[in-house]
């Protein structure tokens, strides 16, 4: 039963972060072949200054794809950085 946290800064609404939360849920679902039942997800809004101090709490090796980062395995970019 994967969980899975998203961290942001904060300012949307909790229609945004539900919606965030469900696109996520689905996503995790169809990639992992298992019903959107089995998915949790949470949303964490995180301070600017405190961004720094809470990324540390990330175990090391746990973080698979960082800001600017190619958007598929061939390298390809995609996406923005906010």
């Amino acid at each position: 039963m994967p969980h899975i946290t998203v961290a942001m800064f904060p300012g949307r609404d909790a229609a945004a972060k539900t919606n965030l939360a469900l696109a996520v849920r689905e996503t995790v679902s169809k990639e992992l072949g298992i019903g959107p039942e089995y998915v949790s997800v949470s949303v964490e809004d995180i301070e600017p200054e405190r961004w720094e101090e809470a990324m540390r709490r990330i175990p090391a090796g746990t973080v698979f794809v960082e800001p600017g980062a190619p958007k598929n395995a061939d390298g390809a970019k995609g996406g923005k950085q906010v």
